[in-house]
């Protein structure tokens, strides 16, 4: 037996089978092109600010650990996103490493994680990261959740955590307020309500957790321009966090992300002239694809948007697209209500302009 078949059986042994039959999380190479693939904000801090910003973290003592808690950031999050006074915080590196400090606390083989199809990805990845079962509702044909069939899941399955994103990724659009209410009530376990695209709905289920012990609802600024942070925000009753805080990795939140945030808070309303302006360019941007013969564009309430082409061509336009320089994101190989579609991401004026246009063509 040779060293590299040797090696081969004692992977296949060791790691756990469901493991090795995942493929890792892709990330595109996008230099060199128009990236409207990861729903991220595309633009950049004025050079006055960057320069103030540079000299904040000219003064950040590297040589020493992070300050654990983050607590100077905390409360500027929970002023900024008006987290109510009666909630903890749990920060995390990016809203990734909350849904897992979360199933990791609530991890079994007998703890169901429950969401919708089509949802967020991370959710099935991380369950199976946790050997938790993971069982996903068809949202109905216009992507709302089909109440009667959700609650009977929760009935079936008593489900430990559910996950419902608002808007949802990848469909952009607003669950029903009273449906989500109601599997709230519904629920033996927590709700987590994932408003990762918050500043782009203005609708938020924070104010009601003072309402329900069993909410969680669940933050990120990659959106508005600090993707590159890696920072998440959880907030809900005390005695959930205290439990999830106990699988955090300590630091988790870096001396730089924290000295950055903060400052980025403080001049939250140039973050917020920007997300104005994505909303109004997504709604330019949905205008332009609802005149073009044979394109499905659904209403968004996010900062991108889900279009539906003719059957059989979403490959085609991804990858002649993707060859003249603009990439987005094909949802076609995901199948079911996703079947035929695109996701583009809004990004600047000039970034929509040159993507409809090679958008057109590839359909001439």
């Amino acid at each position: 037996m040779n060293h590299k078949t040797e090696l081969s059986e004692k992977v296949e042994h060791f790691v756990r089978p469901e493991i090795r039959a995942l493929s890792a999380y892709h990330v595109p190479d996008s230099a060199d092109t128009i990236k409207l693939d990861a729903m991220e904000n595309p633009y950049q801090w004025p050079e006055d600010l960057t320069n103030e910003w540079l000299e904040v973290i000219r003064d950040v003592e590297l040589n020493r650990y992070p300050d654990p808690g983050a607590r100077v950031l905390k409360e500027h999050l929970r002023e900024s996103m008006e987290v109510p006074n009666e909630s903890e915080i749990l920060l995390g590196n990016g809203s990734d490493e909350l849904i897992q400090m979360i199933m990791m606390a609530l991890a079994g083989k007998d703890k169901v994680v429950l969401s919708v199809d089509p949802g967020f990805v991370m959710y099935k990845m991380i369950a199976t990261f946790m050997d938790m079962p993971y069982v996903a509702m068809p949202l109905k044909e216009d992507f709302s959740i089909d109440e009667a069939k959700f609650l009977a899941a929760i009935k079936e399955h008593q489900p430990a955590v559910i996950f419902l994103a608002y808007p949802n990724n990848p469909t952009s659009n607003l669950f029903d307020e009273q449906t989500i209410r109601n599997i709230i009530d519904a629920a033996p376990g927590v709700v987590v309500v994932d408003e990762a695209y918050h500043a782009f709905a203005e609708k938020s289920f924070m104010p009601m957790l003072k309402e329900y012990d069993n909410l969680l609802v669940m933050r990120t600024v990659s959106k508005m321009g600090l993707a590159g942070l890696r920072l998440g925000l959880l907030a809900g009753k005390a005695e959930w966090l205290n439990e999830f805080d106990k699988v955090r990795l300590p630091y988790n939140i870096n001396i730089l992300t924290q000295a950055s945030a903060e400052f980025a808070i403080k001049n939250r309303h140039v973050l917020d002239k920007q997300t104005q302006q994505i909303c109004n360019d997504r709604e330019i941007l949905f205008k332009e694809l609802s005149q073009i013969e044979n394109i499905t564009p659904y209403s968004s309430q996010a900062n991108f948007i889900l279009a539906r082409v003719q059957d059989g061509e979403a490959d085609r336009i991804f990858n002649s697209l993707k060859e003249q320089g603009v990439l987005i994101k094909n949802l076609n190989p995901a199948g079911g209500l996703l079947k035929n579609c695109l996701r583009i991401t809004v990004g600047t004026a000039e970034e929509n302009k040159k993507f409809l246009e090679l958008f057109k063509a590839t359909l001439e």
